[in-house]
């Protein structure tokens, strides 16, 4: 791995092409002479091409030899590419959960667009995705199907929802780049009342970073260039007592810490405020967590669905590999439809639904065979409640305690 890091960084030191670049517009500047001193004397064509021909065979020459060191690169870095990750097939089964959703997978891609800001893109691939293309390449508009319509394909296109999306860019964009938390303290108090039924302290931690990136004095300098810090503490307590006083009921010890520090100013280094105050991640963190509550607002995950799911493909694949070619050696086949036969072991964030595994059949519970919970309070799945029971009165598995089946409540997870 290490010579493919090594190789790709030459290449991308390399693949820059800027020499090539100044040697084309080397020749381009020869040509642009040559074709002035032509225009301003014509009888003078013939013996000023004659010369023009040493330089421009010279200058492309350049060139070529500039685009062959660029060529070797990307030859050994694509046989590096092949030797490292060789060409695999990929598992293959007859049931295809989201061959019969083009609709779902259609939403999914112009969601991600527009969540990532191309809606010009998202615009195009939304008019594409709605329209019926014929063998001879003409196409027409198509009214969207019930499904369609469904899952909420005509709703992108809303100018509000494009217009929400770009509101987020342009906060994100002055919160990351420009260092101003203004635009993302003036959302979250516009979207007070909302923030407050979801529990979020969003508002306040905006208000929290404000008042150190205040008091750290990295807005003003000092007219030796360093940060005013007497400065920086004064403007960061005034910006407290106006805009932090209403959150003292709920963040009292926060505050509490705030100014705390301020017997340790400009000694922060070494005082218990340390991580409060030199924090690397503060902005990626509140970034991140202004994110989620824009899309919550919404109605939409942090993160992207089609992201989330490619990458938990990437990570299960691997797994589904070698599970196919256990199969083929002992003569199996996997034969469920709705769950996988192996364990993905994917990481905690990309953990969002319960699951139950009943302890009689050892199966885990679908849609199609819930878990139910008898009055006695042990849960077993539909199936072997009905098997156990035989549609009478029957003893719990786990304890003495009898019911009936219809006494038994489905459990949502």
């Amino acid at each position: 791995m290490e010579a493919l890091i090594a190789e790709h960084e030459r290449l991308s030191k390399s693949g820059t092409l800027s020499k090539s670049l100044d040697d084309i517009q080397k020749t381009i500047d020869i040509l642009v002479k040559a074709r002035e001193a032509v225009a301003a004397n014509p009888e003078t064509a013939s013996e000023i091409l004659a010369k023009l021909q040493n330089p421009v065979t010279s200058s492309l020459e350049d060139v070529h030899k500039d685009l062959e060191g660029v060529r070797k690169h990307q030859t050994k870095y694509a046989k590096l590419l092949d030797k490292k990750f060789k060409d695999k097939v990929l598992p293959q089964m007859d049931y295809d959960a989201l061959s019969s959703q083009p609709a779902l997978i259609n939403r999914a891609i112009a969601m991600h667009l527009l969540r990532e800001g191309q809606f010009s893109v998202a615009s195009i691939f939304l008019t594409e995705a709605t329209r019926k293309h014929s063998l001879d390449g003409t196409t027409e508009d198509m009214t969207m199907t019930g499904t369609e319509q469904d899952v909420g394909l005509d709703s992108l296109k809303s100018e509000d929802l494009r217009k929400q999306f770009a509101t987020m860019y342009y906060i994100l964009h002055q919160m990351k780049n420009e260092r101003n938390l203004l635009p993302a303290i003036q959302w979250a108090r516009e979207k007070s009342d909302e923030l407050d039924k979801r529990v979020s302290n969003l508002e306040f931690e905006l208000g929290k970073l404000q008042f150190v990136w205040l008091f750290v004095g990295n807005h003003t300098r000092s007219p030796n260039g360093r940060p005013n810090v007497l400065e920086g503490r004064q403007r960061a307590l005034e910006y407290a007592r106006r805009e932090l006083s209403h959150f003292r009921p709920r963040y009292l010890k926060e505050l509490q810490q705030l100014c705390g520090a301020i017997a340790f100013c400009p000694n922060l280094e070494q005082s218990p405020y340390r991580r409060m105050f030199l924090d690397n991640d503060a902005w990626d963190n509140i970034a991140s967590a202004f994110t989620k509550e824009f899309c919550s607002l919404l109605g939409l995950s942090a993160d992207s669905p089609l992201y989330v799911a490619a990458t938990a493909g990437a990570i299960a694949l691997p797994h589904f590999s070698k599970l196919e070619v256990i199969m083929k050696a002992k003569g199996t086949e996997w034969t469920t439809e709705h769950e996988i036969p192996v364990e993905v072991p994917l990481p905690p964030s990309y953990r969002f639904h319960s699951i139950f595994v009943c302890p009689v059949s050892k199966e885990q519970t679908t849609d199609q065979n819930p878990p139910m919970m008898m009055p006695c309070g042990h849960v077993v799945a539909q199936e072997s409640l009905l098997r156990l029971s035989k549609n009478s009165r029957f003893k719990c598995p786990y304890c003495p305690n009898e019911s009936h089946p219809r006494d038994a409540m489905e459990l949502y997870m």
